[in-house]
């Protein structure tokens, strides 16, 4: 099946010699969505913005449908890419009604089929009978529908959403994240979404582009991701847990938190014998009969019906226990923990610099 959306050693810069993104290779299926998953300033919304029409690459091309639309020296305009694009601040037309809004860009179409698809795409987002209101008379959960409707509007081969949440309050983001699913799954659409959000990418994407320092590092499904991270920024950039060192040895990994079994499928080569181990905070278990290892609570947050314990090994290495509500620790307490972890994430220990006398 031909991608919808292809990306091949892409390379942007606007400075000489500071890239921004660097050796993008991406393909994009039809009907799913991608989601672009970085901190900010990785080159993500650049992206974007190639993707859009909106840049020119400094190297390589970007196809949509087989069609060539950007390479050094030929860009075709957005407009002629047959994409639809929800923006950060949803840019509605303050002056047109909601059914002005939607059917901005099909003043081509005959009327009584700009008739027949607004009402389709009313029904779609969840707004019927609010077509003659004004986007100042909409809550903000609202306009972020419109947008999305007018964006759908024209039936593009591919939609881009740019931090389509990001000025919601929380209780929201979490509904419009299920409604926004729950649209792009009905109205069977291609898109690619730029997000900081690890919780929006893991609930809406079907594959994740992790992007550090303008590359891609991980693409990938969420499932993937989370339980394959592959490289170390991935897994902090996703909080999946935190680190403890450890030492290969002969079927294990010697930790402060004692040795952990190794099993054998776990590629861990000779030359990488110093690793970090990934420790994940439902791994760990509190030990109420001895053993185990003794270790300081430092603080306490709530994790709705459970608590998230970080928690301070002897040597100030720090890590978190996620612990049922009846286990109601202090700061300060000492308590003994042991690790149980139902699958080993490792990554090659940076050797620490040694300071000059």
């Amino acid at each position: 099946m031909t991608p919808v959306l292809s990306l091949q050693d892409v390379y942007k810069q606007f400075e000489p010699n500071q890239p921004v993104l660097q050796d993008i290779t991406l393909q994009v299926e039809s009907g799913s969505v991608v989601c672009l998953l970085g901190p900010s300033g990785c080159g993500k919304t650049t992206l974007l913005r190639l993707i859009a029409g909106f840049e020119e690459p400094s190297r390589g091309e970007i196809y949509l449908i087989k069609r060539l639309v950007s390479r050094p020296g030929l860009i075709v305009p957005p407009e002629k890419r047959h994409i639809g694009m929800v923006f950060q601040e949803y840019a509605l037309f303050p002056h047109l009604t909601v059914a002005q809004n939607i059917q901005f860009g099909l003043f081509r179409w005959p009327q009584n089929w700009r008739q027949s698809r607004l009402t389709e795409l009313l029904r779609l987002v969840g707004l019927e009978g609010m077509e003659k209101r004004y986007p100042h008379e909409l809550s903000g959960g609202q306009q972020q529908r419109i947008a999305l409707a007018r964006a759908l509007a024209p039936n593009p081969q591919l939609l881009l959403l740019d931090e389509p949440f990001s000025n919601l309050d929380v209780n929201l983001r979490q509904q419009l994240r299920e409604e926004m699913q729950s649209i792009l799954a009905q109205a069977d659409v291609t898109a690619v979404l730029v997000t900081h959000d690890q919780e929006e990418a893991l609930s809406l994407g079907h594959r994740l582009a992790v992007i550090d320092q303008g590359r891609i590092v991980q693409y990938a499904t969420p499932d993937e991701v989370v339980h394959q991270p592959s490289t170390r920024f991935v897994a902090k950039f996703l909080s999946l847990g935190h680190f403890i060192a450890g030492d290969i040895q002969d079927r294990c990994i010697a930790t402060e938190m004692g040795s952990v079994p190794i099993d054998s499928h776990v590629g861990i080569t000779a030359a990488n014998r110093q690793v970090e181990l990934l420790v994940r905070p439902e791994w760990v278990q509190l030990c109420h009969n001895g053993g185990g290892t003794a270790v300081q609570v430092e603080r306490v947050s709530f994790r709705g019906t459970r608590r998230l314990y970080t928690l301070r090994l002897p040597s100030g290495t720090k890590f978190c226990g996620l612990f049922q509500q009846d286990v109601a620790l202090r700061s300060g307490d000492q308590i003994r923990v042991q690790l149980h972890p139902t699958d080993l994430v490792t990554f090659p220990r940076e050797a620490t610099p040694v300071p000059s006398l």
